[in-house]
C-alpha cells in the first residue's frame, strides 16, 4: 500500500511538472497584457520569493553560507533573473508556444557546457541530437525572419534565455555545494526578485496604468504555480525518478504548449514551425535515449579500423 501511494505521487507530480511547464508559457505572454514586461516578471518573482522563504522558514530550513554557499545563490539567482527577464521579454513579440519549443533545447546547450565546462563526454549520439535540435532550431529562425524583426528579435532573446538558464545549471553543479533544495530556490528567486525590481526602478516605468484581470491573475498563477510548486515537484520528481525519466518532460511541453497556444489565444501554428518542432524533438530524443537505441560497438572493432590511433 506504502508502495502504491509513492507511485501514485511520483505519477501525480510528475503530471503536475508537464501541466506547468506547459501552462507557463501562455500565461507570460497574458501577463504582460496592460503593462510593461518588466512589471510582470517583477510581481510574479516578488510573489514567489515571500512563499519561497516563508515556507523555507516554516520547514525550519537551513541556509548555509559559506562562500560556495553563497556562490551558488548567486549562481541559481543570476539564471533565474536572466532566464526569466529574457523570456519575458522575448514573449512580447512571439507566439507562447514557441517560449517552450526554444527553452526545449536547454538538454542540448547543457550539455555543451557540461562538456566544456565539468568535462562530460559528448557521444556520436548525443551530437548527432545537437545537429537536429540546432537544424530545427534554425527552420524555427526562418519562419521568424519571414514574419519580420520582431519575431526575429524575441527568437533570439528567448535563445538568450535558455544559455543563461544553462549556463546557471552547469555553475551550480561545477560548484557542487551542499544547499538544501528549498534554499537554494528561495534564495534563488529572492536574488532575481531583488534584480529585477532593480531593473524596473531604473526603467523609470513606474506603476502601470491598467492590470487587465486575466494578467493579474495570471501573475498570480506564475507566482505560486511556476516558481514555487513548479519547482518542488520538478525537484521531488527528480530526486526520486532516473533523469532518463525526467527528461521526457521536454518531449512533451512543446507540443502541449504549442496547442494550449493555438486553442487558448489562437496563435498561429504553421506547417514551418511544426518541421521545425519535430526536429528539435526528434533531436532531444536522440540526444537523451541515443545511447540506448544505438547498436553497442563490439569490443576492438575501431582498433581493426585503425581508429584511435
Amino acid at each position: 500500500m506504502a508502495e502504491e501511494k509513492r507511485d501514485l505521487g511520483l505519477t501525480s507530480s510528475f503530471i503536475g511538472v508537464i501541466l506547468i511547464w506547459t501552462t507557463t508559457p501562455l500565461a507570460i505572454k497574458w501577463s504582460g497584457e496592460g503593462s510593461h514586461f518588466l512589471f510582470g516578471v517583477t510581481a510574479r518573482m516578488v510573489i514567489g520569493a515571500l512563499l519561497c522563504l516563508a515556507l523555507a522558514r516554516w520547514r525550519r530550513t537551513p541556509f548555509p553560507f559559506d562562500r560556495a554557499a553563497r556562490l551558488t545563490y548567486l549562481a541559481c539567482g543570476l539564471g533565474i533573473y536572466g532566464g526569466m527577464t529574457l523570456s519575458y521579454w522575448g514573449a512580447v513579440h512571439i507566439p507562447s508556444g514557441w517560449l517552450s519549443v526554444v527553452f526545449g533545447l536547454t538538454p542540448l546547450l547543457t550539455g555543451v557546457m557540461a562538456r566544456l565546462w565539468l568535462g562530460e563526454a559528448l557521444t556520436g549520439a548525443r551530437l548527432l541530437g545537437m545537429a537536429l535540435g540546432m537544424a530545427g532550431l534554425a527552420v524555427i529562425f526562418l519562419r521568424g525572419a519571414a514574419l519580420g524583426p520582431e519575431a526575429f528579435r524575441g527568437l533570439l532573446l528567448v535563445v538568450a534565455a535558455a544559455t543563461v538558464h544553462s549556463a546557471s545549471a552547469v555553475w551550480v553543479k561545477r560548484l557542487g555545494a551542499a544547499v538544501p533544495t528549498l534554499a537554494l530556490t528561495a534564495a534563488g528567486v529572492a536574488i532575481a526578485a531583488l534584480l529585477d525590481g532593480g531593473t524596473w526602478a531604473l526603467s523609470g516605468l513606474g506603476w502601470p496604468a491598467q492590470v487587465t484581470n486575466r494578467a493579474a491573475l495570471s501573475i498570480l498563477y506564475l507566482g505560486v504555480g511556476g516558481s514555487v510548486l513548479g519547482f518542488l515537484l520538478y525537484y521531488h520528481v527528480l530526486k526520486h525518478l532516473e533523469a532518463m525519466k525526467v527528461a521526457l518532460i521536454t518531449l512533451v511541453t512543446p507540443v502541449t504548449a504549442l496547442l494550449l497556444g493555438r486553442f487558448l489565444n489562437a496563435e498561429p501554428l504553421s506547417g514551418q514551425v511544426l518541421a521545425g518542432t519535430a526536429a528539435i524533438l526528434a533531436g532531444l530524443l536522440l540526444f537523451q535515449y541515443g545511447d540506448r537505441m544505438l547498436p553497442a560497438r563490439a569490443p576492438g572493432e575501431g582498433s581493426e579500423r585503425g581508429e584511435g590511433s
